[in-house]
């Protein structure tokens, strides 16, 4: 079975695509290739739009998941020129999909979890098979179906010598706690850049506030963090997970009503503040021993976000997973990766001391090549 292997991550920010080339051949995986892809602004403006209820829903959601997975096919390809590789070589892809909604437990017990995508035309366009589908096993054994990376984190970051951190913000934030005898536990936090691009394009017309530069310039207001701490999905234990159905524009401007008018760069410097504090609130039973805090994800690359989390964790030694080997903005795509081997080899994707899930299990559905 071939150990080359394609992970494919559209996350809850909605800025794009990114696919890696992992190789799972040597005695740690290394990333060959890497690429990455905006989505097109109508297909962006269609799956924002498909997070909320809508008319004409499974229709629209069928063509998105179409789109979509052109688009995937289309950063393969990319992947396999730049690579050298044929489609031949490729053990599979992982694929996660977008994730439009997320209610695990709710409703009947069981919940549900929807990632658009089309897979099967996925594994059409490329002649290479597709693992997708990941979070519907663990929830149908009664787990969150999220966060799926901590085993994969583990298995890259993990140090006999300390514990490590890994805090992933993307449109979520969520963290992986590294123990050093190999105990692993991981949640979500809560919000990571979700509220900060909506702030910044309803206000300032950009996707995302680049370098948090925005946000630098404006004073947090501390009534309004306050009241955006009080939000119970942050008290909750974990196994706990959560998105775009919870942290959304309209969640937001029921908290904005309550607190009156407020300058919009204050906001930001306020949202901002929100995603530290919410994230460093996960960490606090886990940073002793001089325990380092990893960040992967596009939180990585906004400096100030990045000032504030040293700032707000002195005992943590705060940085970008680029410095443990593995670019911060690869870290999800290789995940799935790892995943899709994992499901080919027959193993499990999940830790149920993570999702709480009855027990490990081999996740995804396999469409051939």
């Amino acid at each position: 079975m071939s150990e080359l292997y394609i992970g494919l991550m559209s996350g809850t920010s909605l800025d794009g695509i990114d696919g890696v080339l992992a190789d799972f051949s040597g005695a740690r995986m290394q990333v060959r290739q890497h690429a990455s892809a905006a989505f097109a602004p109508a297909l962006r403006a269609e799956l924002l739009a498909l997070n909320s209820p809508g008319d004409n829903e499974l229709h629209r959601a069928a063509l998105a998941g179409n789109a979509l997975s052109r688009a995937y096919a289309r950063l393969v390809h990319a992947l396999l020129a730049r690579s050298g590789h044929s489609a031949s070589a490729i053990g599979a892809i992982g694929a996660h999909g977008q994730t439009v909604r997320h209610r695990p437990q709710a409703f009947d017990g069981t919940g549900y979890t929807l990632q658009l995508g089309n897979p099967a035309l996925l594994a059409e366009l490329t002649g290479i098979a597709v693992v997708a589908d990941w979070r519907s096993r663990d929830l149908a054994a009664g787990g969150q179906g999220a966060p799926l990376v901590p085993a994969f984190h583990q298995s890259i970051f993990g140090r006999a010598a300390e514990t490590v951190l890994v805090l992933n913000i993307g449109g979520i934030a969520n963290l992986s706690v590294l123990a050093p005898d190999g105990t692993v536990l991981g949640f979500d936090c809560g919000p990571g850049n979700a509220l900060l691009d909506h702030w910044c394009q309803q206000h300032r017309g950009q996707p995302f506030d680049r370098d948090g530069a925005w946000a630098a310039a404006g004073q947090v207001l501390p009534d309004l963090l306050a009241a955006l701490l009080q939000e119970p999905f942050l008290q909750q234990p974990p196994p706990k997970s959560t998105g775009r159905d919870l942290f959304n524009p309209a969640w937001l401007a029921a908290r904005l009503r309550d607190f009156g008018p407020a300058a919009a760069v204050d906001v930001q410097a306020t949202l901002t503040e929100f995603t530290v504090s919410a994230c460093i609130a996960g960490t606090r039973d886990h940073q002793g021993n001089g325990a380092m805090l990893a960040v992967c994800g596009g939180g990585a690359r906004n400096t100030y976000l990045m000032q504030r989390l040293q700032a707000a964790s002195p005992a943590l030694r705060v940085v970008a997973t680029d410095t443990l080997g593995l670019p911060a903005l690869q870290v999800e795509a290789a995940a799935f990766a790892w995943l899709a081997r994992q499901t080919l080899c027959g193993a499990p994707g999940n830790l149920p001391g993570v999702t709480g899930a009855a027990g490990p299990r081999v996740l995804g559905a396999v469409y051939p090549r």
